[in-house]
């Protein structure tokens, strides 16, 4: 994994976790390391087990020069789309940052630009670079928390479990208990069928 995509700024990593559920907001991490910065333990999120991304988290979160993690509502998912929401969530993260980035990279291969700071997309970015990858972990993490959190009140769903995504589990309950005010309509599950 490399530490950064180049090295004369600062440079901020963008990921996002939650796009293809059926339920929650869509979350969204910036990161900013040190310029000299490496930790051999940091990966796509998706390779680590739970226990190893809280524990990432925490050195992510110490380690970092700067760190934001915001949303997207399930309302504003059906309003604008999920594309547009994950870049949305994105753009409020790096709004948060205290330090301004000079460069972007982002996972993926869609963005829209942000205050004239240049950027690049990389497919399988968070398996690639550093900042990436811990953004990923922090978007994670912070999501599963999320649903974890509102399981509590709607345990039907077994959010704890699926946290949202579309399991079989998870659309048998829409099936059978209808939709809750956290799931996204647009979603083909989570809309009623005619009889």
């Amino acid at each position: 994994m490399q530490a950064f995509f180049q090295e004369q700024y600062p440079e901020a990593g963008c990921d996002e976790a939650g796009r293809g559920c059926l339920a929650g907001p869509v979350f969204a991490a910036a990161v900013v390391f040190p310029i000299d910065y490496f930790n051999s333990g940091i990966n796509d999120s998706k390779q680590l087990s739970e226990k190893k991304r809280l524990s990432l988290r925490q050195e992510i979160e110490r380690d970092a020069v700067s760190f934001c993690v915001s949303q997207c509502s399930n309302e504003e998912i059906d309003r604008m789309n999920i594309l547009n929401a994950s870049i949305l969530a994105m753009h409020r993260s790096l709004n948060g940052l205290s330090v301004i980035p000079k460069f972007i990279i982002i996972d993926g291969n869609k963005f829209k630009p942000y205050n004239n700071i240049p950027y690049q997309t990389i497919v399988k970015g968070d398996s690639l670079y550093l900042s990436i990858a811990a953004a990923s972990i922090l978007a994670k993490t912070y999501r599963d928390e999320f649903m974890e959190k509102i399981h509590e009140d709607y345990p039907m769903y077994n959010w704890k479990k699926n946290k949202g995504y579309p399991t079989k589990d998870h659309r048998e309950a829409i099936v059978k208990f209808g939709v809750s005010p956290f799931h996204r309509l647009t979603y083909e599950p989570c809309q009623p069928k005619l009889l």
